[in-house]
């Protein structure tokens, strides 16, 4: 037995499980897999006033073995028919595993729709904590029948840090099929080392990335890596952990070492700027220059128009920008702009005082406040 974590009290908890530990390309969903982890669930939900939160991919694994296909359709029409009659199929085998434990269950499915918009994020973020208050663990799935490329998270891993961040919860663990991330393929690199713990998904970290998912499943261990960012910028800690691990989420609750535990930042996000920061992929880019990076990161204070430097895209005023640093190149915040692009485009490096009269009015002093925005 490993060294034990201090985790704190953990009151909701977010579990995300891989396709390749509850189903089968051939078979579909693995009976046995299933009752495992609904014991698991419920042994975790065992503590007073502790609520989980399941994320559950397979759908279109199932659907596939209904249909007897040979392989993971490629086209958008076939994915959605084999999400539409895996889905329903695999909630019926969930009803059943959790029923044995006397936890109902409820089916939650979500397109990157209803994260991105403020009033169905909401919606589902209140829909959720009803579900957990009628003592019903939420199922939730992306909505694979009806979701096109533009409107889809797109993995499970990202998803259900979304969801965590959604809901508040107090930690995420993914289950998948590797014990953790590792310093190399263990598979293939006998001297492959498992991280115990990352402090910071660094681009060190990033770059300890291989393809550990299974046939069936759309993530790897790269989208697991965006998850724990998320996760940790929402001041949520993270552990990726073995799904066939005996007992892992009682195990991991009880604080030992089991899989890799992502530290969260320590300043949590407040539920509108968890939004700001993952819920709405940026409509545009403003680059800055090295006065405002340290005005932003350093001083805490709102974006002026005398420290942009650049603008990409066409977004309005309201919208979701990334704001970039001009050293680099690299995203360091999210924030909500208070101009439309071709505004900002027209008092870009300007002085507040040279706003009226570059625009004829003005609105605001700030491009971006600092309530509206986020350090990443």
């Amino acid at each position: 037995m490993g060294a034990r974590r201090q985790l704190g009290r953990i009151r909701r908890l977010v579990v995300k499980v891989g396709s390749g530990l509850i189903t089968t390309p051939e078979a579909g969903p693995e009976r046995r897999r299933i009752a495992a982890l609904a014991a698991d669930v419920a042994a975790a939900r065992g503590e007073p006033a502790r609520e989980v939160v399941l994320v559950s991919s397979g759908a279109i694994a199932t659907g596939m073995a209904r249909l007897a296909l040979p392989r993971r359709p490629r086209s958008m029409p076939e994915k959605q028919a084999a999400a539409a009659i895996g889905q329903s199929a695999l909630m019926r085998h969930y009803e059943s595993a959790f029923k044995r434990h006397g936890l109902p269950v409820g089916q939650v499915l979500l397109t990157a729709q209803d994260i991105g918009d403020r009033a169905r994020y909401l919606n589902a973020r209140n829909t959720l904590l009803a579900l957990l208050r009628f003592g019903v663990l939420p199922i939730v799935n992306e909505n694979d029948t009806v979701a096109i490329e533009e409107i889809k998270v797109g993995d499970n891993d990202n998803l259900s840090a979304l969801v965590a961040s959604l809901i508040g919860a107090d930690l995420l663990v993914l289950l998948t099929d590797v014990d953790g991330l590792f310093t190399a393929n263990p598979a293939t690199d006998p001297g492959a080392r498992k991280l115990d713990t990352v402090e910071v998904v660094t681009e060190d970290i990033a770059r300890l990335v291989w393809a550990g998912a299974g046939a069936g499943s759309v993530g790897g261990m790269a989208t697991k890596l965006e998850a724990a960012q998320k996760a940790a910028t929402a001041g949520v800690p993270m552990i990726i952990a073995n799904g066939r691990t005996e007992h892992v989420l009682e195990r991991l609750l009880d604080g030992e070492s089991l899989g890799t535990y992502f530290a969260p930042k320590t300043d949590r996000l407040g539920a509108r700027k968890r939004w700001i920061a993952f819920a709405v992929p940026p409509q545009g880019r403003l680059t800055v220059d090295a006065g405002a990076v340290r005005a932003l990161t350093q001083g805490g204070k709102s974006l002026l128009p005398s420290g942009v430097v650049q603008i990409e895209g066409d977004f309005v005023a309201g919208e979701v920008v990334a704001i970039a640093d001009e050293a680099d190149g690299k995203e360091f915040a999210r924030g909500l702009v208070n101009f439309d692009a071709p505004e900002l485009r027209q008092i870009r490096g300007a002085k507040t005082r040279d706003i009226e009269p570059r625009l004829g009015y003005k609105s605001f002093d700030e491009v971006i406040h600092r309530d509206n925005l986020v350090i990443l």
